[in-house]
């Protein structure tokens, strides 16, 4: 992969996960709880929010062994869960708010997309196959935007897996009875680990294909989005 694709493929992966821990410190502010809005962790500033491993090495890894799929993390938003309105409700909706922002961010991304082939395609006598070369001033636009569309759809993906201490199993506990959600919530302590073997699997299993067949068939639906944009407008 060409440097300039790796390195529109880390700004987005960055830029969507700063957004992804600001929607979890958002929506906890808003649910009563003010701590990430008191550290300055409600800031599209990057430098705040970086993990080195999740934001840098790890995309770096992904993007130079050729993987389809990037995907990492930034450092999280602190959330003091006895301080929100309803703990019990509140914490699987301020855990939603991460992947919901980055379904949000991906769906922009395809309305985008297709307004900007559109207007090539009206105004600048292109169309979608002339901008997609790498010659077009338009490619970086359309790269960036393609970029925003299956990042953050994987992003969305990974993060609601059931994987202590991912957003996905804080709301899958709100609904299991109390004495198999404390057991499953201790499970956070083994954090690091389990996402570590998760990635093991996705790299040498069958589980891989699941959750990348995942990942391309939310990628897919958002094109359908692009698509609807220019049948429609045009």
């Amino acid at each position: 992969m060409a440097p300039e694709m790796i390195a529109i493929r880390i700004l987005v992966l960055v830029f969507s996960v700063v957004v992804h821990e600001v929607a979890h410190g958002w929506t906890a502010w808003k649910l009563g709880d003010s701590t990430a809005k008191d550290v300055g962790r409600l800031t599209l500033n990057p430098l705040p929010h970086i993990d080195p491993v999740g934001s840098i090495i790890l995309p770096l890894i992904l993007a130079s062994t050729g993987s389809p799929i990037m995907f990492g993390w930034a450092k999280p938003v602190p959330v003091r869960v006895a301080m929100l309105n309803d703990p019990q409700k509140d914490h699987a909706k301020v855990a939603a708010a991460g992947p919901a922002s980055n379904l949000l961010l991906a769906l922009i991304s395809a309305i985008l997309l297709g307004v900007l082939i559109l207007v090539a395609s009206l105004f600048l006598n292109d169309d979608s196959s002339i901008i997609r070369q790498t010659n077009s001033p338009l490619f970086f636009l359309v790269h960036v935007l393609e970029t925003g569309i299956l990042l953050n759809v994987a992003l969305a993906v990974f993060n609601l897996l059931p994987l202590p201490p991912l957003d996905g199993s804080w709301i899958l506990s709100r609904f299991l009875p109390y004495q198999y959600r404390l057991r499953y919530e201790s499970l956070s302590r083994f954090g690091m680990l389990l996402v570590i073997g998760f990635l093991f699997l996705v790299r040498y299993t069958a589980v891989g294909q699941i959750f990348i067949g995942l990942i391309f068939f939310g990628s897919a639906m958002m094109h359908k989005v692009t698509s609807s944009i220019i049948g429609l407008l045009g």
